[in-house]
């Protein structure tokens, strides 16, 4: 379990995406400041990372940057906020938190997509997504840990699922064998805890250039390393205008 000394104090929100799904035209905003239930989803991804206590958000921008930085600008958060330039070319996941890692310390930090959406379940206790991602990560053991949402409690999904989970909450990928669709049970939600020293086992071969965080999943995964934390709540797709409009619905509902 973390002690409130290894507390994580850094996070890095990806909103450099491109968002080509949902359709957007030119003069839409980018997917990160798509508004649901009348708050975007970068301002309540913000708010998450607010409420656990962060004091540092770095923020990559690519597509749209200057709506983005507009929305920012006059905002009161209670972090200081910094920018990581990927105008010039789009890093991907993985080289976007390779580039910024200079300005994300040397303790483990969040790492979260800009564009996602759960409604958290924290009756009888239970501690918020974040809170509880935070008790599970262990250094000493992991180089990522995985916020994970079940596919029976999601709503606009219709994929196969990202992970399962093996043993002591360690993961790995789901597997399918050739002419088969083998599901996993548990999608990736969008949020993990990185140790700084998973970004030190970067291959040279694409150290330079975009490359997915998947990469790096693979080399915590060979290592014994990659565990997950399972969310208390309802994960909401967002990735489509019809899951947009699923999670106005299901927000409503609440």
């Amino acid at each position: 379990m973390t002690s409130s000394k290894s507390k994580p104090t850094h996070a890095m929100v990806l909103a450099a995406g491109l968002g080509r799904r949902m359709q957007a035209s030119e003069n839409d905003p980018p997917k990160p400041l798509t508004k649901i239930g009348g708050v975007t989803l970068l301002d309540r991804m913000l708010t998450y990372l607010a409420d656990f206590g962060v004091t540092h958000v770095v923020i990559n921008l690519h597509h749209k940057s200057e709506m983005i930085e507009a929305h920012l600008r006059d905002l009161d958060y209670p972090f200081e906020i910094i920018f990581s330039d990927e105008r010039a070319c789009l890093m991907e996941t993985g080289g976007g938190v390779y580039q910024a890692l200079p300005l994300l310390g040397n303790k483990p930090f969040f790492v979260c997509n800009a564009d996602i959406l759960w409604i958290e379940n924290i009756t009888n206790d239970k501690m918020t997504a974040l809170k509880k991602l935070a008790s599970t990560f262990e250094p000493e053991k992991m180089d990522s840990c995985l916020l994970l949402a079940s596919r029976d409690n999601c709503s606009g999904y219709d994929g196969a699922g990202d992970f399962n989970y093996t043993q002591h909450g360690k993961i790995e990928r789901r597997r399918s064998q050739p002419g088969e669709q083998s599901g996993a049970e548990w999608i990736y939600a969008g949020v993990q805890i990185v140790s700084p020293s998973l970004l030190d086992k970067t291959p040279e071969a694409v150290k330079s250039q975009p490359f997915s965080f998947n990469v790096l999943w693979d080399e915590a995964h060979a290592a014994a390393r990659l565990y997950g934390c399972s969310l208390e709540g309802t994960w909401l797709h967002v990735g489509t205008p019809a899951g947009v409009r699923d999670a106005e619905r299901i927000l409503q509902e609440k």
